[in-house]
């Protein structure tokens, strides 16, 4: 598969498929296929784009729609190709918080340009992740959320969510990062200084809303971590990764 060139016409929109055929006609069906068809409202000759994902996508025309409970399009692929991963992979790590705000934090993340999102069990995290349904219905909430918001970005790869990490996994992964960065408003050395990598995993480590306790701070700079200041202000911990995957998309390749 080839890299495509970029175009100049509006990307249209995206629905996500296990696998994306090579060529000749698919059929959408299933909850993409009813939202392609009763909230999109996709007609014979429009485009829309089949993504799987993980890099593969194809554009195609729309043959024939059957709306209703059993909502299926049937499409013609025009082209099929694969965009490559980042050189630079940016992980946010992203404290557990109260209430919808995870969820908006993952949004904006995704939507910024994040390649994983792992949650962190911080000391400071007001919500609290136990093992159970609970919590799995909270981490079933942001892969959902990834998902859609990769599909409204129109990116080719949706985001992976991880199982919930507590501080000590969280350290493990700072060893073998090209380069880690923790979001903290109170010292002197900014993002814009850092040397960053050109390739490899760039984790970006976001705090709760009642901060980084020092003992967290020492942890990860014994294991490496650059401690960093994102802006004069302080940001919630809900919008800090977006803001933070904007300077690195312009400090970087990634928005090469």
């Amino acid at each position: 598969m080839s890299t495509r060139e970029s175009g100049t016409t509006a990307t249209p929109p995206v629905f996500l498929v296990e696998t994306v055929p090579a060529s000749g006609q698919v059929v959408l069906d299933g909850e993409e296929a009813r939202h392609a068809a009763t909230v999109r409202r996709l007609r014979v000759g429009e485009r829309l784009m089949l993504s799987d994902g993980d890099g593969g996508l194809a554009r195609c025309v729309v043959d024939a729609v059957q709306a209703g409970r059993d909502a299926s399009l049937r499409l013609s692929i025009e082209e099929r190709w694969t965009e490559p991963a980042p050189a630079l992979r940016v992980i946010v790590a992203q404290a557990l918080v109260k209430g919808d705000r995870g969820e908006l934090a993952v949004e904006l993340a995704t939507e910024a340009g994040a390649d994983a999102v792992l949650p962190w069990r911080a000391a400071r995290s007001v919500a609290k992740w136990e093992d159970g349904p609970r919590g799995e219905k909270a981490l079933a909430r942001w892969r959902s959320t990834a998902r859609a918001a990769a599909k409204q970005a129109r990116r080719s790869r949706v985001p992976e969510v991880g199982e919930p990490v507590n501080t000590r996994a969280l350290t493990e992964l700072i060893s073998a990062s090209a380069v880690t960065l923790v979001l903290e408003s109170a010292v002197s050395e900014r993002l814009a200084d850092v040397e960053l990598p050109e390739s490899g995993d760039l984790i970006l480590i976001v705090g709760p809303e009642g901060g980084i306790t020092d003992e967290e701070i020492t942890t990860f700079t014994d294991a490496g971590a650059k401690i960093v200041r994102l802006s004069p202000t302080v940001l919630r911990t809900s919008t800090a990764a977006a803001v933070a995957l904007g300077a690195l998309g312009a400090l970087t390749t990634r928005w090469a």
